[in-house]
């Protein structure tokens, strides 16, 4: 009896066993089949959120690149040996500093040599004019009596007309270059005008700015930075309104200066011709007097006249010398090259040692106080973008910051591959924290519609009927809306119908929900910052 209890005994705890299996099953199929339960008829928990009223921004980003407005390739006018170049890439240059000097050996040779041309073409002038008189006082010697009195009356006659016409030439000179000092402080004046206007323009447009980012920290939309970066370009505007003012007083300054110029060198031009013409006709005066007595001598004066004639020829031969003395003396000023603006050395294509052959670059240099982004627009964003149109620039360099930017560029045709119109806008680049060549991302605001009632973008739902939200009435339960949306930006979307303002709509739910569902918020959806 023994035997048969111990041999059924692991039978019995076998069975034992399944069957607490079989319940355990059991009671895990009841839950969940009430936990199914409960999710078909329990109320689901939603994010809403309160349609409200704002503007809709639309912004265009472009990704380019950072240009110098200024690339200069200096390049010499003369073929020579390099003997000074220290000058290498990204060393600060100034206006006017001396970057190359090529050897001037040769051109200084030619200098000698031109400037000996000059002295023997001016010795063979005085030795014309020495032989001058020995030939006239033959003449003379000839006809002295007949002509005694009418070559000093001619000669007197000449000498006051010469007289006459240079110091007319001054006078009218000095008249002429008044004028232009005149014509100059206008034009001055006008600059410094369109200057305060432009930089009043620029104050206002900083100002207003300024208002708007106050607002948009005050609301907490921005951090401190922004207001701070505003207020800095509204100080950095004012300054420039200061300078732009004080230029208008200069330029007012020299407008008076040029007016009394000009006139006390037309009052001394009317003293010049008076005179002048007095003089002129008393010594025509004694020169018709003379006449008489004069005209047998007048035909031995064709031997005067031939001498003047050589030393007219030998008069122009000093010129023309001369004027090759100018020349060599400045292809001799071409021997240093210096800096055209301030800025950095950005190439460097010779050393000291080379030749350097005419119009071949040897150093470039670009300014780069303030620099140009430029981007691709297309044709539909450009019609909507002007000069002066605010924009932000971010770089890859500087992750957490954004630059204030300006458009001052507009290519007004399109390239032919893209069909796209090339945009720049302008930074300051104080600092020196733009470099040619770094990648920039431009953002430019191409549109506004103030006032629109919004939603967050993920609260809009679509289907075959088209978009569509869910309502959130005052007992917590959901009604299908149909909508009509209208333009969106990157956090919000205009609803053109169907919704207004202060209304409460879904915008996140773990599932689909039914027209008059009861609902459970589970949050409140304030939709992403900007």
């Amino acid at each position: 009896m023994k035997r048969w209890t111990y041999a059924l005994l692991p039978v019995a705890i076998l069975l034992s066993l399944i069957g607490w299996r079989i319940v355990q099953k059991k009671a895990g199929m009841a839950a969940e089949v009430n936990q199914q339960s409960a999710k078909t008829h329990g109320k689901p928990s939603v994010a809403v959120t309160v349609a409200k009223t704002q503007d809709i921004c639309q912004i265009f980003e472009a990704t380019g690149s950072i240009e110098a407005p200024l690339n200069v390739k200096i390049a010499p006018k003369i073929t020579g040996k390099i003997e000074y170049l220290t000058a290498r890439e990204g060393d600060r240059v100034k206006q006017g500093q001396v970057l190359v000097r090529i050897d001037p050996s040769e051109v200084d040779a030619d200098v000698r040599q031109q400037r000996a041309a000059v002295a023997e073409a001016r010795y063979r002038l005085a030795q014309a004019q020495l032989t001058e008189n020995p030939n006239n006082v033959s003449v003379n010697n000839q006809i002295r009596q007949q002509r005694a009195g009418m070559s000093s009356a001619n000669a007197d006659y000449k000498q006051v007309s010469a007289n006459y016409e240079a110091l007319v030439s001054s006078a009218d000179a000095a008249v002429t270059d008044a004028r232009g000092k005149v014509a100059s402080a206008n034009a001055q004046i006008s600059n410094a005008k369109a200057g305060i206007r432009s930089a009043e323009a620029n104050l206002n447009n900083a100002r207003s700015k300024y208002n708007r980012v106050m607002e948009l920290y005050k609301q907490g939309f921005i951090a401190a930075q922004e207001v701070d970066d505003a207020k800095a370009t509204v100080s950095v505007q004012e300054s420039a309104l200061d300078v732009a003012k004080g230029q208008l007083q200069s330029a007012t300054a020299t407008l008076d200066s040029a007016i009394a110029q000009k006139e006390s060198a037309t009052h001394q031009a009317s003293i010049v011709r008076n005179k002048g013409q007095a003089d002129i006709e008393a010594s025509r005066a004694r020169m018709i007097q003379a006449r008489a007595s004069t005209e047998t001598a007048v035909a031995n004066n064709s031997q005067k006249l031939a001498y003047r004639q050589s030393i007219a020829a030998l008069s122009s031969s000093v010129d023309a010398a001369e004027a090759s003395l100018s020349s060599a003396i400045a292809r001799r000023a071409d021997t240093r090259l210096v800096s055209p603006l301030d800025g950095f050395v950005t190439g460097r294509y010779a050393d000291p040692g080379a030749m350097a052959v005419s119009a071949q670059p040897v150093l470039s240099v670009q300014f780069m106080k303030q620099v140009w982004a430029t981007i691709s627009v297309p044709e539909e964003i450009c019609a909507r973008i002007h000069i002066g149109q605010s924009a932000t620039v971010a770089f890859d360099a500087y992750p957490d910051k954004k630059f204030s930017a300006n458009v001052i560029q507009i290519n007004p045709s399109a390239d032919p591959q893209s069909r796209q119109f090339t945009v720049r806008v302008i930074l300051s680049n104080a600092k020196g924290l733009f470099k040619p060549g770094m990648f920039a991302r431009v953002a430019i605001e191409t549109d506004r519609i103030p006032h629109a009632t919004v939603v967050p973008r993920e609260a809009v739902q679509h289907d075959k009927d088209g978009d569509y939200l869910m309502l959130v009435d005052a007992s917590n339960k959901v009604h299908r809306c149909q909508i009509v949306t209208g333009a969106s930006d990157s956090t919000y979307i205009a609803i053109k119908s169907g919704l207004v303002p202060g209304d409460k709509v879904v915008t996140m739910s773990a599932s689909a929900l039914r027209d008059g569902q009861t609902i459970r918020t589970g949050g409140k959806h304030q939709g992403r910052r900007k």
